[in-house]
C-alpha cells in the first residue's frame, strides 16, 4: 500500500535525498500524491505578443532582434526579440555567463516562458526559460498544464516532478482508499478521491483553469473537505482526551495577592477576568489548556507570573518558554523582580550557556532545585528532564507549534500526570478564526490596555523622504530620546530594494559621528545581542538599528520613535509587532512607515490601515482579509495549523459542514478517523497527545 510504502521505494530516492524529503513531511508514497501544486504553468498554447496581459506568464515565439550588455555596479543582458507582427519583447538577465550571451545571435528563433512585465521600453521578461528551436521543426507545445511544487534546498522543481510522476503511476496501480462516506460525496456532488488527485497533479487543457486558480474546482474541494473532517475529529479527540487526564491540582495561594500589592500597578478589568479563568482552571484535577491573547503592551507577562507563583507554591516546578533569547531574558528580569521577594527561585537556561554551566543548570532542574525555569528552544532538547513539573507558559504559541507542545508531556517525570499549558501570544487572532484553528485549547482574551498609555501616531511617507526623516530622527535623539530604525533584510538586494541594516547604521555614524548608534540582527550571536540590547536599555545607545530580531516582546520604555523602512514588504501582523516597541511609557510615540515606490494595492492597502488604527483586532480581521489564515496564524513554518490544501477563511463555509460530518464519523466510524489522521498527518506529528 502507497501509505506504507516509504519514500526510498522510489527510483532515484537514497538515504540524503529521503532526508530532503522529510524536510517537506514527505515519508511515504502518498505523501507525495498529496504534495499538491501551488500553481500551473501553461505552456500549453502560444500567445501573440499583441495577447499577452501585464502580470501573467506567457509562452512566447519570436526572432533575436537585438543583445546588448550594460555595465555598471550590477552586470545585465537584453536580448531585443521580435514576434511575426513586429513586436518587441527584451529579455532582462542579472545572471549569465559569456557563453550565454553569445548564444543570442540576431535570427535565431526563440521560444520563451516567463512573467510579462512592464519594462522601462516596454514588455519585457527577467530571467525567462527559453529554448532555441528550429522553426520548419518546432517542438511539440505540453498537452497538460506544468504543475508547480513547493520545494526545498537541494530538491528542485524537476526532481520533486519526476518523484510524484513515479507516485502517479503507482497510484493508478493500487489506488487510495476512500475514507469519505458515499453520502456525503453524492451530497455534495464530489469526485473520488484518486480522481481528484490525478486532476490536481495532471490538469488537462479541458480543465477550468480558473476554478482551479480560486480554489473552487470540485477535485480541490473533494480534498479540502477530507483534510478539515480530519482537522475537526482530531480537535474533538484532543479536546476530549485532555479533559479525561489527570494533573495536579493547585490551591489559590495568598503570595498571589501579595505580587498584587507590590505592583506598582494595578490590573485592568480585563487582566482580572482573564487571571481569574487561569487560577480556576489551576484548581482543577485535569490541565488547563488556555490560550492568552492580548494586544501588544496589555500586560500578558504578570499573568503568567502569578499562573507561576501558583504552581510553584503548591510544590511544582514551572518552564517559561520565550521564542527568542532576548525575550527571553527580559522576562528573566521581570520574574526575578517579582518573585525573588515570595522565596521562588528563579533560574535560567539558554542555548549559548557554557557546557559546564548549562550541566549545572539542568542538574538544578532534575533534582527540582531550580524551582521557575526561563529558556528558549533550549528547554526541549532531551537532555533537560524535570524534577516535577507543573506549568508550562509558551510565549508566541505560534512560533512553537504543536510539536513543542508534545515534547513537554515527555518532560515531565511524574506518572500520568500532565502538565498544566498556559499559551500566551500577542498575535491578536480574530475569534472566529481562534476557536477553529485552537479547538482544543480555551480562549481569553486581553482587551484593554492599561491606563495612561498614548496611543502611537504612525505617518506613511515615500522612501524619497528617507534622509528628512534621519534628520528628524536625529534631533530627536539630541533632545534624550531613544530610536529604533528597522531594516527588513539583513543583506543589500537591488531586486528587493531592501536597504540593509549594516548599512544604515554606517549611514548615521559617518553622518552624524556623535550619535550612538547600535546594530542587532539575526546574524550576531546571542551574547552580542544582548550586550546591544542591554546598552540599549541603559541608554547607552540613542538608536538601535535593527532587523526585524526586535519584533517580540522588547521593552524599552523610553524609546518612543520608530522608522521602519521598506514597510510595504512587512505583513500588518508584523507591521503592529514592530510598532509595539514604542508607545511603552509616558511618552507619546511615533512610528514612521517608509515605503518604495510604486506601491501595490495591496501594500497602500496594508499601510493605510496602519496609519489609521492601533488597535491590534482590527488589524487581525484586515490581516485576514489579505492574508491566508496560517499567516495570520504564523503556522506556515512552525507546524503548528499547517494545512496541504484547506484555507480556514477561503473554506469558511467549509468548516461547519466538516464539523457536522467529523462528529458523524467520530461516534459511527471512528475507526476512519485514525486513517484520516494517518493520511493528513502522517508521521510529521502526533497530534493526539499534544
Amino acid at each position: 500500500m502507497l501509505a506504507q510504502q516509504q519514500v526510498t521505494a522510489l527510483k532515484g530516492v537514497g538515504p540524503k535525498q529521503a532526508e530532503k524529503l522529510h524536510k517537506l513531511g514527505l515519508f511515504v508514497v502518498q505523501d507525495l500524491l498529496f504534495h499538491l501544486p501551488l500553481r500551473y504553468q501553461d505552456k500549453t498554447r502560444l500567445i501573440d505578443f499583441e495577447q499577452v496581459i501585464v502580470g501573467s506568464e506567457a509562452l512566447l515565439e519570436g526572432e533575436v532582434f537585438a543583445q546588448t550588455l550594460t555595465r555598471g555596479r550590477r552586470n545585465s543582458l537584453l536580448v531585443k526579440m521580435q514576434s511575426a507582427s513586429g513586436e518587441m519583447l527584451t529579455l532582462r538577465f542579472f545572471h549569465f555567463h559569456q557563453r550565454q550571451a553569445q548564444q543570442f545571435t540576431r535570427g535565431k528563433t526563440l521560444r520563451v516562458f516567463g512573467e510579462v512585465r512592464s519594462g522601462p521600453t516596454g514588455l519585457e521578461m527577467v530571467h525567462p526559460t527559453y529554448e532555441f528551436i528550429n522553426p520548419d521543426a518546432p517542438p511539440a507545445l505540453d498537452d497538460s498544464l506544468t504543475p508547480i511544487y513547493p520545494t526545498t534546498d537541494g530538491l528542485g522543481q524537476i526532481s520533486i516532478l519526476k518523484l510524484v510522476k513515479q507516485a502517479i503511476v503507482l497510484l493508478k496501480q493500487a489506488p487510495l482508499e476512500e475514507l469519505l462516506p458515499e453520502g456525503l460525496l453524492f451530497q455534495l456532488q464530489l469526485p473520488l478521491l484518486n480522481e481528484a488527485l490525478l486532476t490536481l497533479h495532471e490538469p488537462q487543457p479541458t480543465d477550468n483553469l480558473q476554478q482551479i486558480k480560486q480554489f473552487c474546482h470540485p477535485a480541490q474541494q473533494r480534498l479540502i473537505i477530507e483534510e478539515l473532517i480530519n482537522q475537526q475529529a482530531t480537535m474533538q479527540q484532543m479536546r476530549a482526551q485532555e479533559q479525561a487526564r489527570h494533573a495536579p491540582a493547585f490551591k489559590v495561594s495568598t503570595a498571589t495577592d501579595d505580587l498584587l500589592g507590590n505592583l506598582p500597578f494595578t490590573l485592568t478589568h480585563a487582566q482580572q477576568r482573564v487571571w481569574q479563568e487561569i487560577q480556576q482552571d489551576l484548581t482543577q484535577p485535569h490541565p488547563m489548556q488556555r490560550l492568552v491573547q492580548g494586544d501588544v503592551g496589555s500586560g500578558k507577562t504578570v499573568l503568567a507570573a502569578l499562573a507561576a507563583i501558583q504552581a510553584a507554591k503548591a510544590g511544582y516546578q514551572v518552564a517559561i518558554m520565550a521564542p527568542t533569547e532576548i525575550l527571553a531574558e527580559q522576562h528573566l528580569q521581570a520574574f526575578t523582580e517579582w518573585l525573588a521577594p515570595l522565596n521562588i527561585p528563579v533560574a535560567f537556561l539558554n542555548g549559548r550557556m557554557k557546557v559546564a554551566e548549562k550541566r549545572g543548570m539542568m542538574a538544578q532542574i532534575e533534582s527540582g532545585e531550580a524551582q521557575v525555569i526561563i529558556g528558549t528552544h533550549a528547554l526541549f532538547q532531551d537532555a533537560v528532564v524535570f524534577h516535577k513539573l507543573g506549568l508550562a507558559v509558551i510565549d508566541e504559541q505560534h512560533r512553537f507549534g504543536v510539536h513543542q507542545r508534545l515534547a513537554l508531556h515527555e518532560k515531565n517525570n511524574l506518572d500520568d500526570v500532565h502538565t498544566h499549558q498556559l499559551i500566551m501570544t500577542a498575535t491578536p487572532i480574530p475569534r472566529t478564526l481562534a476557536m477553529t484553528a485552537y479547538g482544543d485549547l480555551d480562549l481569553s482574551v486581553i482587551d484593554e490596555l492599561p491606563p495612561g498609555r498614548k496611543p502611537i501616531e504612525t505617518a506613511v511617507l515615500s522612501n524619497e523622504k528617507r534622509f528628512e526623516v534621519m534628520q528628524h530622527l536625529v534631533a530627536k535623539c539630541e533632545q534624550g530620546i531613544q530610536a529604533y530604525w528597522v531594516c527588513p533584510l539583513i543583506e543589500e538586494s537591488e531586486l528587493l530594494h531592501a536597504q540593509a541594516a549594516e548599512v544604515t547604521a554606517s549611514q548615521f555614524t559617518e553622518q552624524w559621528p556623535d550619535l550612538r548608534v547600535g546594530l542587532i540582527h539575526g546574524r550576531l550571536k546571542g551574547d552580542q545581542k544582548a550586550m546591544v540590547m542591554n546598552a540599549f536599555k541603559a541608554h547607552q545607545l540613542d538608536l538601535l538599528v535593527a532587523t526585524t530580531v526586535i519584533e517580540v516582546g522588547v521593552n524599552v520604555p523610553n524609546a518612543s520613535l520608530m522608522i521602519i523602512e521598506n514597510a510595504e514588504r512587512l505583513g500588518l501582523a508584523q507591521l503592529h509587532q514592530l510598532r509595539g516597541r514604542v508607545g511603552r511609557g509616558d511618552l507619546q510615540s511615533h512610528c514612521v512607515l517608509l515605503y518604495q515606490s510604486p506601491l501595490s494595492q495591496t501594500g497602500k492597502a496594508r499601510l493605510n490601515i496602519m496609519r489609521e488604527t492601533t488597535d491590534g483586532f482590527r488589524i487581525a480581521e484586515e490581516d485576514l482579509k489579505i492574508r491566508g489564515p496560517g499567516e495570520v496564524l504564523g503556522t506556515k513554518q512552525t507546524g503548528g495549523l499547517q494545512f496541504r490544501i484547506a484555507d480556514l477563511k477561503r473554506d469558511s463555509e467549509w468548516v461547519p459542514i466538516a464539523k457536522e460530518w467529523a462528529d458523524i464519523l467520530i461516534h459511527n466510524h471512528p475507526g476512519l478517523i485514525e486513517s484520516l489522521q494517518a493520511r493528513w498527518i502522517g508521521q510529521k506529528i502526533d497530534y493526539q497527545h499534544a
